[in-house]
């Protein structure tokens, strides 16, 4: 009588220890990618802008002019419009620029401006600019939530201070914009 596993010449084929591997391996496996897709991290920043929404919009959505003021993303392809890809070179405060596409999947002028993009499980995100009218302005967050197993290996302690840079910048740009509208009316 032959036992699992065993040859008639009595030698173990090794069949059930490939079966074990392997699934040891597709338990890791799933278990690693589970643990990506729920990993998540959290950037937030507020400014508040002494300017209506509409005028932080205008800045906000004038993409040719991103160079000209923002310090984070420095150039942006394409147009806000839902549904469109457009392509963003953001300035890490070290390295070369960083070309990434996204997606604008939420266009709510001028409350929302919302882009996501990546590769699931892998690394994605989601970030908002929050436009909310506020007494004597308005206040502006940009909130964005990435995720997946790149976030394991990857250096992103600089984007929530970037992000803060390009608000300030933003806010300083719509000043700059209305104090040279009144001087052009005076």
């Amino acid at each position: 009588r032959l036992t699992d596993g065993a040859t008639p010449t009595g030698r173990h084929d090794g069949q059930p220890l490939m079966k074990l591997a392997l699934l040891i391996i597709v338990a890791v496996l799933v278990a690693i990618a589970l643990a990506g897709a729920l990993t998540r991290v959290t950037f937030h920043v507020e400014v508040d802008i002494p300017a209506p929404p509409e005028a932080v919009w205008s800045v906000l959505t004038d993409t040719e002019r991103y160079g000209d003021w923002n310090p984070t993303q420095i150039a942006i392809e394409g147009r806000h419009v839902e549904g469109e890809t457009i392509a963003a070179t953001f300035a890490p405060p070290e390295g070369d620029p960083l070309r990434i596409e996204m997606t604008v999947r939420t266009v709510d002028a001028p409350r929302l401006l919302r882009n996501g993009g990546g590769t699931p499980g892998v690394l994605t995100f989601d970030h908002s600019w929050i436009l909310e009218p506020i007494e004597g302005g308005t206040r502006v967050t940009q909130h964005e939530v990435d995720g997946g197993i790149g976030m394991w290996f990857w250096d992103y302690s600089w984007i929530e201070p970037s992000y803060l840079r390009a608000s300030n910048a933003l806010r300083d740009r719509v000043i700059a914009l209305q104090d040279a509208a009144t001087t052009t009316n005076d």
